[in-house]
């Protein structure tokens, strides 16, 4: 399980280098080697390890490539799917493609979520970080049902 949210650098060349606390388990677990995605709900990518993402593969081979809204979430996800293996130093090589749909610089977040990892522009991170806390404190914001049993 990944939690926590980590500030990291993304180097010249592109690199992600994976905090030490997470290599040991993503060592065990998949050999190192990770997926990551575009998220298509935020402005972030979505990192995965191998056996997590081919869970996500068999639910998304299991929709219609007949129905317009099924096969755009394949396009998406799929075609920005970039396998690659974390190597020795723990870094892990993030596509052109999937840093400019996430508008990533120099510095980015590295968040746990379960069983991924968003990974956020800093500014944006904070960003987000700030309108959520605002939506929690708006006392207009509607919970869901599950959100109402819910308790810390």
């Amino acid at each position: 399980m990944f939690r926590g949210a980590n500030a990291i650098n993304l180097d010249v060349k592109g690199r992600v280098t994976i905090p030490t606390r997470y290599r040991q388990s993503l060592l065990d677990d998949c050999n190192g080697q990770l997926i990551c995605t575009i998220d298509t709900q935020q402005p972030c990518l979505l990192l995965y390890p191998l056996p997590e993402w081919e869970e996500i593969e068999l639910k998304l081979s299991r929709l219609s490539s007949m129905n317009q809204h099924e096969r755009r979430l394949q396009r998406l996800l799929l075609g920005y799917a970039s396998e690659g293996e974390m190597d020795k130093n723990g870094r892990f090589l993030l596509g052109a493609p999937l840093r400019q749909h996430a508008k990533l610089d120099k510095k980015i977040m590295l968040v746990g979520q379960f069983n991924k990892f968003e990974i956020w522009d800093a500014d944006v991170w904070q960003q987000q970080i700030d309108l959520d806390v605002a939506t929690e404190q708006d006392a207009s914001f509607e919970l869901t049902e599950r959100l109402q049993d819910f308790s810390l």
